[in-house]
């Protein structure tokens, strides 16, 4: 009985290894997004991880900027990107569209949006948003955090001007006089914060939704242990960003094209210390998702818990 558990275990171990080997042969190439409000994703692409831990199965890393969870989503749909950078919120929103995404790792938990007007305003506070226009980029975080912040001023998107640009669009336009506000994102509200004296008049961390990395349905179902070992190569880089941040500021400085005191005040703001995905996110992302659906920004008949059931998978969970 001994020498027949020993063979079954044995074939047991053979056919995982073969599978795994087989998971890695058909594919030739990973397609992965990076973006300057993943800090991670930016020290990843610089040190060429992710290259050098597929080399030896042949399998070509290409990488994809996304300019905002929207782009990030909207990659993921058209099957042009495997693994793309989001926050949970704006991926619960796209899954309930339909889009079917899965979160699978948390690479930060950032306060990196808050509302951000010029000093000659006169807006100090959400109410006084009334009548006004705002920059936003729809689908993101910075959408949705304004969407919660004026419904618990009283207010909704029928009250104010929205003016729809891409976040960099959005920074700008408030520079130059064109809209009364924005609805910023990191490190571009750092650098409209530093370098131009922008005012975050309105900000609440816990209504940042964590920042998660997501693949598709279909991929995390084809290639589970691709999905692995790329979430273990992601492990690594965020190791050597808490080890080396002078060299996480570095890397952000080149991508971003931004000085280092913004960079910093980005990175101040985010917390690369909890890469498990679970509990927590399903908690903030419900929180935020009813929240979007009380507004009227989500469909009333909406199962909001089964659909954030759906997008959490945590069968990839890191330990610590």
């Amino acid at each position: 009985m001994s020498f027949i558990r020993t063979t079954v275990l044995g074939l047991a171990a053979a056919l995982a290894l073969g599978l795994q080997a087989v998971q890695a042969s058909d594919l030739k190439e990973i397609r992965i997004d990076w973006a300057t409000y993943n800090p991670v994703s930016v020290l990843l692409k610089k040190e060429g991880l992710l290259e050098k831990e597929f080399e030896k199965d042949g399998i070509s890393v290409t990488w994809v900027q996304s300019a905002g969870s929207n782009k990030a989503l909207e990659f993921l749909n058209a099957q042009s990107i495997d693994f793309g950078s989001t926050a949970g919120a704006a991926a619960l929103i796209a899954r309930v569209n339909g889009n079917p995404v899965k979160s699978v790792y948390v690479y930060s938990r950032p306060e990196w949006t808050a509302l951000v007007t010029r000093a000659d305003t006169g807006i100090t506070k959400v109410e006084d948003l009334k009548g006004k226009k705002i920059a936003v980029t729809r689908g993101t975080d910075p959408h949705i955090f304004l969407v919660r912040a004026l419904a618990d001023a009283g207010l909704s998107e029928k009250d104010v001007s929205l003016v729809l640009l891409q976040h960099a669009d959005g920074k700008l336009a408030l520079l130059r006089g064109d809209v009364d506000a924005w609805a910023g994102l990191d490190p571009l509200m750092a650098s409209a914060e530093v370098e131009s004296g922008a005012q975050l008049f309105f900000r609440k961390p816990e209504n940042n939704t964590w920042g998660v990395l997501n693949t598709t349905e279909t991929f995390a179902s084809e290639h589970p242990e691709i999905v692995s070992r790329v979430i273990g190569v992601y492990e690594a880089a965020r190791a050597k960003a808490i080890a080396d941040p002078a060299a996480l500021k570095a890397a952000v400085v080149e991508a971003a094209k931004l000085p280092e005191a913004v960079i910093a005040k980005q990175l101040e703001r985010t917390d690369l210390s909890q890469p498990q995905i679970g509990d927590k996110q399903r908690e903030t992302i419900l929180a935020a998702g009813l929240a979007l659906q009380q507004a009227g920004v989500l469909p009333a008949d909406v199962k909001i818990e089964d659909v954030v059931s759906q997008l959490i998978d945590d069968r990839f969970a890191v330990s610590q």
